[in-house]
């Protein structure tokens, strides 16, 4: 384990990179907490306001990501400076995605069904990172067998062929499968072999002239959505919290 640490981590320069996704994922661990507790009325945390403006924390997080990012171009990375810098770019990180939403929709959407959003991106920015730090890329590692080269670099190929079926996913309007696809192997492919969603590129480009295909992905799409979407719902409540439920607007009578 330690020849391991090493080679893969310390060797490549990788260590400020793990510190980064560590402060990272706390960060947003921490924020959630927080900001569950301060909308549940409970424990001694409230909202900041300077002058009556509501102060969202990517304020701070932006501020902290650009001293952090600087800090780590003008650091030594195998130092105490480049380690310090790291953690503070992953904190900054974190407090930025956990309101993704907010900045893609320029209102404040944190609990809304578009807030969900920042829990995906949140998600998916973790496993990229743990990806990176998984040692597939033999950039930075020296010394490499003929054995290790031959298994990373048949990890890169697999890696670059299902990034491959995760771009056919994302055109059949799959965005979910693509994004975790790029990640976890096999997914992806699943996305790309079967029937695209209604409305998407791929629909549109090769189902133009097939109503059968597109009645039976259009009812694919319903049995798919009835089965999975409440239990999707329910792991990005368990994360991020249970969005506000939708206002119901009665019609304007004229």
């Amino acid at each position: 384990m330690g020849q391991w640490w090493v080679r893969n981590i310390v060797e490549p320069g990788k260590l400020p990179l793990l510190l980064a996704l560590a402060a990272f994922l706390l960060t947003f661990v921490v924020t959630r907490v927080i900001t569950r507790l301060i909308r549940a009325g409970r424990g001694p945390f409230g909202n900041v306001s300077a002058g009556g403006t509501h102060i969202h924390h990517v304020v701070p997080g932006v501020v902290l990501t650009v001293v952090g990012g600087f800090g780590m171009l003008a650091s030594d990375w195998h130092g105490p400076g480049g380690t310090v810098a790291a953690v503070l770019f992953g904190m900054g990180v974190g407090l930025v995605l956990d309101e993704f939403a907010l900045i893609l929709h320029l209102d404040d959407v944190y609990w809304t069904e578009e807030g969900r959003k920042s829990v995906e991106i949140v998600v998916l920015t973790a496993a990229l990172v743990g990806l990176l730090l998984a040692g597939f890329a033999p950039f930075g590692v020296n010394d490499l067998s003929a054995q290790e080269l031959q298994d990373r670099g048949g990890a890169l190929s697999t890696i670059g062929l299902n990034f491959l079926f995760a771009l056919i996913a994302l055109s059949k309007g799959k965005a979910r499968v693509a994004v975790f696809g790029v990640v976890v192997p096999l997914v992806a492919l699943v996305g790309a072999v079967r029937l695209a969603r209604p409305g998407s590129p791929w629909a549109r480009r090769f189902y133009g002239r097939r109503p059968r295909a597109r009645a039976k992905a259009a009812l694919r799409v319903y049995r798919h959505d009835r089965r999975w979407a409440r239990r999707s719902r329910a792991v990005q409540d368990w994360i991020g919290g249970k969005p506000d439920p939708r206002s119901a607007r009665l019609p304007d009578r004229r």
